[in-house]
């Protein structure tokens, strides 16, 4: 168990979830359920021996932390892996119902991860192109591991990409329902939103210099430029998009409850190329998103790193 602060919080918990599981524990001295909550969570990380960390911020102590977070009452536990917050729960539960949270998303004690049986086939799907029938493998797959995390975020993405708009938002909502939502379902939403935008919305067929002429006439009317700013993510114009919605942020940070710098992020993390894999280094030509990149991979990745490393600086200007 570790105590957490603002000055090891990057080590102790972004870092160290690149290899072990962390599991936040945001609590108070004051707060009765926490106080039954904590040794549970204590016994349990010595009984999983080494398969997750416990990691405790108190809340009043460490505000910074409790506010990034989101966090609204406690006790609150958000499992990190691989440098971000993958599931959480509130309140005090049993000690079998934190098994259950916990056994979801970490292995058994000695298991090796084995690739189910659906997911090869999907995957030979893919390769030969019949694309109904990877859906059909991962909906199998999905439906036998519904707490399979990864196995949904390829399944959602794959169902945008091809245009099952229906079924990538029935498939995303049980991931937009964790506490706190994962920044990668949540880029998702915001992919989703756009092609639906474009499907369902008149604006969605107007040729660009159409937004160009509303723009021009008044620089500060963010619905054409939110609409243009869509209609860029479909056509993957993904920078015109960034720079469009960027135009937003720096006239109105708050307009439309966020969502120009909602969509940003979002854009961001669709566009940020994985990181390498420990078998070696990425090869595929995708961004984490699933976005195409186009060359050679390597040096487009490196390229691609820059480009989103760029937008997060003008990000954090125009906020600031």
């Amino acid at each position: 168990m570790i105590d957490i602060t603002t000055e090891n919080f990057e080590t102790e918990v972004i870092q160290a979830s690149m290899s072990v599981p962390v599991l936040v524990d945001f609590w108070a001295p004051w707060c009765g359920p926490c106080k039954s909550l904590g040794p549970i969570l204590e016994k349990l990380e010595t009984a999983y021996e080494g398969r997750f960390v416990l990691a405790k911020i108190d809340s009043d102590q460490q505000q910074e932390l409790a506010a990034a977070f989101g966090i609204r009452s406690i006790p609150t536990c958000v499992l990190m892996m691989g440098g971000k917050p993958v599931d959480g729960f509130m309140g005090a539960l049993p000690e079998g119902k934190l098994r259950e949270f916990l056994d979801k998303h970490l292995p058994g004690e000695g298991a090796q991860e084995t690739v189910p049986e659906e997911i090869n086939e999907a995957q030979e799907a893919l390769a030969s192109g019949d694309i109904a029938s990877a859906i059909a493998r991962m909906d199998e797959a999905l439906r036998a591991e519904p707490g399979n995390d990864e196995l949904r975020y390829d399944y959602v993405k794959l169902l945008i990409g091809t245009g099952h708009l229906a079924e990538a938002a029935g498939a995303l909502a049980p991931a937009l329902a964790q506490i706190p939502v994962a920044l990668r379902f949540e880029a998702l939403q915001q992919w989703l939103n756009a092609l639906e935008f474009v499907s369902t919305d008149p604006r969605g067929q107007w040729p660009l210099p159409k937004f160009e002429q509303l723009i021009t006439a008044n620089k500060r009317d963010f619905e054409a430029r939110f609409a243009k700013a869509r209609v860029l993510m479909v056509a993957n114009e993904w920078v015109a998009a960034l720079d469009e919605l960027l135009e937003i942020i720096m006239r109105d940070k708050k307009w439309d409850g966020e969502a120009p710098r909602k969509t940003f992020v979002g854009i961001l993390e669709l566009l940020t190329p994985p990181k390498p894999k420990n078998a070696g280094p990425e090869t595929s030509g995708k961004s984490a998103g699933g976005i195409e990149l186009a060359g050679p991979a390597s040096v487009e990745q490196d390229e691609q790193a820059a480009l989103v490393s760029s937008y997060r600086r003008k990000l954090s200007m125009a906020l600031n």
